[in-house]
């Protein structure tokens, strides 16, 4: 019996003294570092996947821009196979260019990428050229998103994994140690690449990659608590004349002098030194993305055994972050703004305070702030509400250039060759304002004129005039009624010029459409010189209305739809008319358009489809105001409109209604080939007997080959018409206008 309890008090004074010296002997603490390098970067995800399965608990993470980025993601509780699911859906032009959705611009912002190929500003009579291609607002918002779950945490070491990124101040060009405060703010000043992002100011400092100081922030992980260190090392070496290319590659050689320097004392305080195999890949490789990320998995799996060594002996399972996908906003805190009223910021954002909105409700108010180009940097964060809900801080500096050049170039059939020059004031007389005036030159001069105060979710109010002329053979009756028959003459060539000036309000209806109510004056003036036995002059008279609309756009693109709706509603009253050919009465004009684009089981191909129909009614003899089809590719003024089969305004009526069916398969990217078909009834009050519904009387067919160019599209179209067997090829280049 004492042999036997002799036995048992030796067993537990072994099992004291183990426990014990395991007391004494802590498991060191493991920190990583991730060096900046770009999209090269995305070999660090590889790499975290391996220390996973390598069963390593990570306790402090630091990393410098891209290294930032992924490790902010790492720290804030994502799986390695979670960024990974992240970085492979991420568009990878919009991680180099601010991507606003169209749905997201008014009037002018569309305007602005749909008609003008180049942007300038211009201050002081001088024209300056951007800072850099992007604000990084996508990646903003993007990292926002996916740090909803620790939004309010302001010290990083009380991140799932204590975190700390470097950036560098752009006035003194030092290391600036990001450890508290907004995560991704953060985050985006530490990735901010000189010219392809813009600085980012936080506490009064403007921020740049932080790579430019301390492109692998190993002593700082080591300050935090660190016994080893895993580094992950994806900076390139020097490169060779032949290798270095354009102004990005020059500005990564400057800095890579003094980085790999400083790398060779770093590399040896490095426990763990993983370098992947990325040549052949750059900063701006977001393509590559994929292929990145396993290259750093390979070279993390190549050290495997070494790693298990420091491993809890099984692979780190993190329990799965979910995302809230709304957030009640109790207050909207707005700093001080000297040319923009709250109203207007709150109408861009398209919410109230008070009111629960999703996270892509609020993504997209966010980008309608960006798309107004009105704002040099836009961030934001959530604190925490006295009722539980939340108060959003937007931060917004305003861009100190309201005045901007503007050009363009356009070709078409109709309107010829055609220059574009520009001039927008922003805040000319007031705040919210803006005025835009475009003089176009080349075969017929035009003009258009708008100015708009736009007050978010109250009455907005507008001018708009223009000038539209053109030179070309029209159908015969549209310059007067019965003149085909008369002279025996089914087209005539004319001179054609309208000038238009608008005044209305407008507001947002059910935070989707835009309705509005205005005023219009219209002179029209149409002429035949060649007409030798009848007065060459058709019309020459002045005419003034009112009018509503409404409307509500959600295409993705203009030109190339893939998918969206859209829908615009117009009623015209005329009212008045100095009545030069005395054929004169009032009447109303109604019109309408709607269509959806939608994408196909295919990859790249999208259906398109669309009807259009327009009724005078009101007994009204003049047909300046018949609506006129036909030809493709020019921009639509007045009662113009577009008709496959059929030549440059060749069918024209007071009354019409047509369809379209469009195949548009993008076989490359921003390459297009696509087949049309439209079917029309055109002709003189069709609604009065039931033709306008009947079967159609008019049909055309096109197959057309599209291009994406940065003047806008490269359309070629070839149309014919089974009824006329006439065939008509039509070439234009540029936005519209």
């Amino acid at each position: 019996m004492k042999k036997l309890l002799l036995l048992f008090i030796s067993i537990l004074l072994c099992g004291t003294l183990a426990a014990q010296d395991t007391q004494a002997k802590p498991k060191p603490k493991v920190g990583v570092v991730l060096s900046g390098g770009g999209a090269k970067g995305l070999a660090h995800i590889g790499v975290l996947k391996v220390l996973e399965q390598a069963g390593i608990e990570v306790s402090y993470i630091g990393g410098t821009s891209m290294g930032a980025i992924v490790g902010g993601l790492y720290a804030a509780g994502y799986s390695a196979t979670e960024l990974d699911s992240i970085f492979r859906d991420l568009d990878p032009d919009a991680l180099l260019r601010d991507f606003t959705p169209r749905s997201s611009k008014n009037f002018f912002e569309k305007r602005n990428d749909e008609v003008y190929a180049l942007t300038l500003p211009f201050r002081n009579f001088k024209i300056g050229f951007p800072t850099a291609l992007s604000k990084g607002l996508y990646n903003y918002t993007t990292v926002n998103r996916l740090t909803e779950h620790v939004r309010h945490i302001r010290d990083f070491n009380e991140l799932p994994i204590p975190f700390v990124c470097i950036a560098t101040d752009i006035e003194t060009g030092r290391e600036v140690i990001l450890n508290k405060g907004i995560l991704p703010d953060a985050i985006l000043a530490s990735g901010a690449f000189p010219s392809l992002y813009t600085p980012v100011e936080i506490d009064g400092r403007l921020l740049i990659d932080g790579g430019i100081a301390n492109n692998y922030p190993i002593e700082e992980v080591k300050k935090m608590g660190a016994d080893i260190i895993i580094g992950v090392d994806v900076q390139d070496p020097l490169k060779n004349r032949d290798q270095i290319k354009g102004a990005t590659g020059i500005i990564i050689q400057i800095n890579n002098y003094q980085m790999i320097q400083k790398m060779e004392a770093k590399r040896a305080a490095t426990d763990i030194y993983i370098k992947p195999d990325i040549a052949g890949y750059s900063v701006i490789s977001f393509d590559d993305g994929k292929a990145i990320i396993d290259k750093g998995e390979e070279a993390g799996l190549k050290i495997l055994d070494t790693l298990r060594h420091l491993g809890v002996g099984h692979p780190i399972v993190k329990e799965r972050i979910t995302i809230q996908d709304s957030v009640c906003v109790d207050l909207i805190k707005i700093n001080e703004l000297t040319n923009y009223t709250r109203s207007y910021v709150i109408g861009k954002l398209g919410f109230k305070q008070g009111s629960r909105i999703s996270y892509d409700k609020f993504n997209e108010g966010i980008s309608k702030l960006n798309a107004s180009q009105n704002f040099t940097s836009i961030s934001y964060s959530f604190d925490e509400g006295p009722d539980g809900g939340e108060e959003l801080k937007l931060r917004l500096k305003e861009n100190p250039v309201n005045r901007f050049l503007k050009f363009g170039l356009h070709y078409d059939g109709l309107y010829k060759s055609a220059i574009l020059v520009n001039v927008t004031q922003k805040n000319l007389f007031k705040r919210n304002d803006a005025a835009s005036l475009d003089i176009i030159l080349g075969d017929n001069f035009r003009y258009n004129f708008d100015y708009y105060i736009d007050n978010g979710f109250y009455l907005s109010y507008g001018l708009h005039s223009h000038y539209y002329q053109f030179n070309r053979n029209i159908a015969a009756d549209y310059a007067s009624d019965g003149l085909s028959d008369a002279l025996d003459l089914r087209t005539i060539n004319v001179d054609f010029s309208d000038f238009t000036t608008q005044a209305y309000i407008q507001t947002i209806f059910a935070q989707r459409f835009m309705v509005g109510v205005g005023l219009e004056y219209k002179h029209l003036k149409i002429k035949s010189p060649t007409l030798q036995t009848t007065d060459p002059v058709f019309d020459d008279s002045d005419y003034a209305s009112a009018f509503g609309f409404l409307t509500f756009d959600s295409y993705d693109s203009k030109f190339f739809p893939s998918e969206g709706y859209h829908f615009y509603g117009e009623a015209k009253g005329f009212a008045y008319s100095s009545n030069y050919n005395n054929e004169y009465e009032n009447f109303t004009m109604i019109q309408a358009e709607v269509g959806t684009a939608q994408k196909l089981f295919v990859k790249g191909l999208t259906v398109n489809l669309q009807t259009d129909l327009g009724l005078s009614l009101g007994y009204n003899d003049n047909s300046t105001f018949d609506f006129v089809l036909g030809g493709y590719g020019y921009y639509k003024t007045h009662t113009f409109k577009h008709f496959y089969g059929y030549d440059f305004l060749s069918l024209s009526g007071n009354s019409y209604i047509k369809g379209l069916a469009m195949l548009d398969y993008e076989f490359l990217k921003k390459n297009h080939v696509n087949f049309s078909a439209n079917f029309a009834n055109v002709g003189t009050d069709l609604y009065e007997d039931g033709q306008l519904f009947s079967i159609p009387k008019y049909s055309g067919y096109a197959f057309g080959y599209g291009m994406e160019t940065i003047i806008g599209p490269l359309e070629l179209k070839h149309s014919w018409s089974p009824e006329t067997g006439k065939h008509y090829t039509w070439f234009s280049l540029g936005f519209w206008f």
